[in-house]
C-alpha cells in the first residue's frame, strides 16, 4: 500500500506514534554521553556542575522581585520617607542585582565551556569516521552505497551528540527551574501549575513529527547530496575546468544543479511551511491559556484577595514557567531529532572491516624464498554474481618479473588487488612461501608491497612528501628519498622546480607548481621505489610517458628489482616483452602463459595483440 493509500492516523494514534520514535530515537543518548565525555572529561564536568546554580535562579529572582513591591508597599502603607523606604527595598534591590551578575557570570563560563567542548567533540567524532574509514576494506570503498552511509555519518555527527548532551543538560536544568517556579506556582493556585504544562504538550508533539520529517527526507536524499556535491565539484575544480569550458559544460551542469538544490528546496519549504503553521495555532492555544489566567490573576488582585507583590510575583513565575515547559519539550524534541542524525554516526562506526587480520599473524618473509602461487582462484565482486576471475592458477617464483597483459575487464587489475589482499579470493587461495596470505598480520604483509595504479595519488603536498610517503616512516631521511627519486627517474623533475624537494605540488595551495603528467607519473614511480619491497607492482603507472622514457624506466626497473618479485600491468607490447613471462588474459581466464618469444611463436591471443599494436607503427 502506497503512502498516498494508507488511511489517515488519528490523533490518538498520532500521539502513540510520535512517542514511540522519541522512545526509539533515545536509546542513543548513553553514547552520545560517551562521545562528550571521551571528547573532553573537564568541560563535561564543568557543563553539568552549573547546572543546578543556573537553575534556581528563576525562582530566586521571581520572589525577590515579590520582595520588591511588597516592601513598596509597605513603606507608601507606612507613610515613610525616602530613607526609611529605601531601608525596606534596597536590601532585595542589591540581592537581585547580585542574582543578576551570578547569573551572567554562570552563563558565560558555561558558554565558554561549550564552545571548548564543541571544537573538542567535532575533532573526536571526526577522528572516530577516519578510523573507520583507515580500518576498512577497499570493497566499501568501490560500493556507492557505503557512500551515502558515510555521507549520513559525516551530517551534523559531531553536532548532534554536542546537541544531544546539551539537551540533556537543558532538560535536567529546566526541570529544576521548573521545580522551583511550579511549587511557588502551586502555593498560589495548583491548577495555574497544570495549565502551564498542558498547554505546551501539542507544540512539542507538533514538532517532533516534523523533526522527523526532516531527518527522513535528509536521510533519502543522501545519493542525491553526493550527486550536488560532485556538480559543484566539477564546476569548481582546477582539474577540470579546462575540458567543462572546451565543451561548453558549466550552464548544463549548472541547471542540473540548480534543479536538483530546487527539488531539495520544494520539499524542506513545504515541511517547513506545515511546521510554521502548526507551531502557529499551537501557540496560540498557549498564548490563549496565559492571558486567560493573566486575566483571572489580575481579578484577584482588584479584589484584594492576593496582594500587588503576589500578582508581579505570579506574572513572572507564570511566564517562566510557561516558557520552562515549553523549552523542556523543546529540548525533548531535539534529543529526538539528534538522535536520529546520531544513529547515522553509531551505524557507521558498527561496520566491521571484511578482511581480518589474524590474531598473531605471522609476519610476511622478506626475502621471498620459494614464491607466490594462486591456486584454483576464483573472485566475484561483492554483490555481483558475475567472476571477475575465475580458476587461475599461477607461480612466481622469487626474482622473476611478470608482465599481464589483456583488453579492458580482463580482469588484470583485480589479480593485483588479490595479490595485495585488497580482497580475499571468493574460491581457491593465494600462498606466500607456500602460506596462505589471510594467514600473514595484514600490515607486514602490506610492507613487502610497493604498488603504483594507474590511479595513483597526486598528493598536494610537497615533492619530499610525495615520494616520502612510499615508506611512511622514513619521510625525513633524505638521502633515502633522493635515491628512491633517481631510480624514479624524478631527480630531473625536482631539478627544474624552484624550491626542489620542499615545493608544493598541485594548485590546491598558494604557491603550488603544477606538474605535467608525465612529471607526476615519475613522482609516483619515485615513491615506490622509496619502499624496500618484496614486491613491486606497477598497474598501467608509466602510460604519461612517452615510448622511450617508459623504455628507459623499466630497464632501470629490472636492473633495480634482480632477485625480488615484478609484476607489471602495461598495454605497451615494447615494455611487455621485457617480463621475463607473460600471462594473458581474457573474460578473467588465463588463456595464454610464457616469455615473448613463446607466445609469438604460438600465434594465438597474444601475438595477435601484439601485430595489432606493430600495425599502428607502421
Amino acid at each position: 500500500m502506497t503512502q498516498q493509500n494508507q488511511p489517515a492516523k488519528t490523533f490518538k494514534e498520532q500521539i502513540r506514534s510520535t512517542w514511540q520514535d522519541a522512545r526509539d530515537a533515545l536509546r542513543n543518548t548513553p553514547q552520545a554521553f560517551k562521545l562528550v565525555w571521551q571528547a573532553s572529561k573537564r568541560h563535561t564536568l564543568i557543563n553539568f556542575s552549573l547546572i543546578p546554580l543556573i537553575a534556581v535562579l528563576p525562582a530566586a529572582q521571581s520572589w525577590v522581585g515579590k520582595m520588591i513591591v511588597d516592601r513598596i508597599l509597605q513603606a507608601i502603607d507606612m507613610g515613610a520617607d525616602v530613607q526609611a523606604g529605601l531601608r525596606l527595598v534596597l536590601p532585595f534591590v542589591l540581592f537581585e542585582f547580585a542574582l543578576l551578575l551570578f547569573s551572567t557570570l554562570l552563563s558565560s563560563l558555561k558558554s565558554l565551556s561549550t564552545n571548548i567542548l564543541r571544537s573538542l567533540l567535532t575533532k573526536h567524532v571526526n577522528t572516530l569516521i577516519i578510523d573507520k574509514s583507515i580500518n576498512l576494506d577497499l570493497q566499501y570503498f568501490e560500493d556507492p552505497v557505503f557512500y551515502d552511509t558515510m555521507q549520513n555519518a559525516r551530517r551534523r555527527a559531531d553536532s548532534s551528540a554536542l546537541a544531544i548532551v546539551n539537551a540533556i543538560s537543558q532538560v535536567a536544568q529546566q526541570l529544576i527551574t521548573l521545580i522551583s517556579l511550579v511549587a511557588l506556582l502551586v502555593g498560589f493556585s495548583p491548577w495555574l501549575a497544570v495549565v502551564v504544562i498542558l498547554a505546551a504538550i501539542p507544540n512539542f508533539l507538533s514538532n517532533s513529527r516534523f523533526a522527523g520529517m526532516s531527518f527522513r527526507a535528509l536521510s533519502r536524499r543522501a545519493p542525491e547530496s553526493r550527486l550536488l556535491s560532485y556538480i559543484e565539484m566539477l564546476l569548481t575544480s582546477n582539474e577540470t575546468v579546462k575540458e567543462i569550458k572546451l565543451f561548453g559544460l558549466g550552464e548544463a551542469l549548472k541547471k542540473r544543479y540548480e534543479k536538483l538544490f530546487t527539488q531539495f528546496q520544494e520539499e524542506d519549504t513545504a515541511i517547513a511551511r506545515r511546521n510554521t503553521l502548526a507551531s502557529l495555532g499551537w501557540g496560540m492555544l498557549s498564548n490563549l491559556a496565559y492571558y486567560g489566567s493573566y486575566i483571572w490573576v489580575i481579578v484577584r488582585t482588584i479584589t484584594q484577595a492576593i496582594t500587588l507583590g503576589d500578582m508581579t510575583m505570579f506574572l513572572s513565575v507564570f511566564r517562566q514557567s510557561q516558557r520552562a515547559v515549553q523549552s523542556l519539550l523543546e529540548n525533548f524534541s531535539q534529543l529526538y531529532e539528534n538522535n536520529l542524525y546520531l544513529d547515522n554516526l553509531l551505524d557507521f562506526l558498527k561496520i566491521e572491516p571484511a578482511l581480518e587480520s589474524p590474531e598473531n599473524g605471522k609476519i610476511a618473509p622478506a626475502p621471498i624464498e620459494s614464491g607466490i602461487r594462486f591456486e584454483n582462484v576464483s573472485f566475484q565482486y561483492p554483490g555481483s554474481e558475475k567472476y571477475v576471475l575465475k580458476n587461475i592458477n599461477l607461480f612466481i617464483k622469487p626474482g622473476e618479473s611478470i608482465a599481464l597483459v589483456g583488453l579492458n575487464g580482463a580482469g588484470k587489475t583485480t589479480l593485483i588487488k588479490l595479490l595485495t589482499r585488497l580482497y580475499d579470493p571468493t574460491e581457491g587461495r593465494i600462498t606466500l612461501d607456500g602460506t596462505d596470505l589471510r594467514e600473514f598480520d595484514l600490515n607486514s604483509l602490506h610492507q613487502r608491497f610497493g604498488v603504483i595504479f594507474q590511479d595513483f595519488v597526486r598528493y598536494q603536498f610537497s615533492v619530499r612528501e610525495n615520494i616520502g610517503f612510499g615508506q611512511i616512516e622514513e619521510l625525513d631521511n633524505q638521502a633515502r628519498i633522493e635515491m628512491a627519486a633517481d631510480k624514479g627517474g624524478a631527480d630531473e623533475v625536482v631539478a627544474e622546480l624552484p624550491d626542489g624537494y620542499d615545493t608544493v605540488l598541485g594548485r590546491r595551495w598558494n604557491r603550488g607548481h603544477e606538474l605535467s603528467g608525465g612529471q607526476w607519473q615519475k613522482i609516483a614511480l619515485s615513491r615506490a621505489f622509496m619502499r624496500k619491497a618484496e614486491v613491486l607492482i606497477l598497474d598501467e603507472p608509466t602510460s604519461a610517458l612517452d615510448a622511450e622514457a617508459e623504455y628507459e624506466i623499466f630497464l632501470r626497473f629490472r636492473e633495480l628489482m634482480e632477485g625480488r618479485v615484478a609484476v607489471l600491468i602495461s598495454h605497451r607490447f615494447s615494455t611487455v616483452r621485457m617480463a621475463d613471462r607473460i600471462v594473458v588474459l581474457q573474460e578473467g581466464r588465463i588463456v595464454e602463459l610464457g616469455s615473448h618469444e613463446d607466445l609469438m611463436s604460438r600465434n594465438q591471443a597474444y601475438a595477435h595483440l601484439f601485430n595489432l599494436q606493430a600495425e599502428g607503427y607502421r
